[in-house]
């Protein structure tokens, strides 16, 4: 059966935590993980010095009942059916963020975060809209396979590889491919931060970066 493509215009939501003033230093975008809504995600992110950051948490776009009662909803970015399509109308639900609470506000620094199945939501766009920002966090998860270091050429933020000791998905032999894809994108400049836990954001590293 013949499938077709079509073009239509949407509008999304997306959540932020505390207000963008004079006196931020660094605006966040922090990508989701699987399962989450952004208004829940972005409370781990409340720890961080409300005067100086500014978080943006974009929603990922499907939408799902997590439980048989109906209650629990969680989402998705994307599966491995028309990943590139969907990479695509992500990038552009992106850059319309971008260009309204980022771009306008070029004397902060941005940081972009990618948590879990947000990793290479966060990557795919840093590198397909050439984003030049201060760090790239990469928390628990997994960098796209197809992401060369010329997809990075000419941005200059500090990376950084993040992950639990003890996190079911990433055993040890997943952390050495997964370092060793960093190593392959970005060189000595990626750093590696570990933590004792488990498959989850690690408040204490975000503290790390708040400066």
């Amino acid at each position: 059966m013949p499938e077709h493509r079509i073009s239509y215009s949407t509008t999304k939501t997306y959540s932020t935590l505390n207000l963008l003033t004079d006196k931020t230093e660094n605006i966040w975008l922090v990508c989701l993980g699987l399962g989450y809504l952004s208004r829940y995600f972005i409370k781990y992110f409340s720890i961080l010095n409300p005067e100086k950051n500014y978080i943006i948490a974009p929603q990922a776009p499907s939408k799902y009942y997590q439980d048989q009662s109906f209650k629990r909803i969680g989402a998705s970015w994307l599966t491995r059916e028309e990943t590139q399509l969907e990479m695509q109308n992500i990038k552009a639900y992106f850059d319309a963020i971008y260009q309204k609470e980022i771009q306008p506000f070029s004397d902060k620094k941005l940081i972009v975060l990618g948590y879990s199945q947000g990793v290479s939501v966060a990557m795919r766009w840093v590198a397909q809209s050439k984003i030049n920002c201060e760090k790239l966090l990469m928390h628990s998860g997994g960098i796209p396979v197809e992401l060369k270091a010329e997809n990075f050429k000419d941005l200059r933020f500090k990376p950084y590889l993040i992950y639990g000791k003890s996190d079911p998905y990433i055993t040890k032999d997943r952390a050495k491919q997964e370092v060793q894809k960093a190593e392959n994108l970005f060189g000595n400049r990626c750093k590696v931060k570990t933590f004792d836990g488990t498959h989850e954001i690690n408040q204490e590293i975000l503290k790390s970066f708040d400066g």
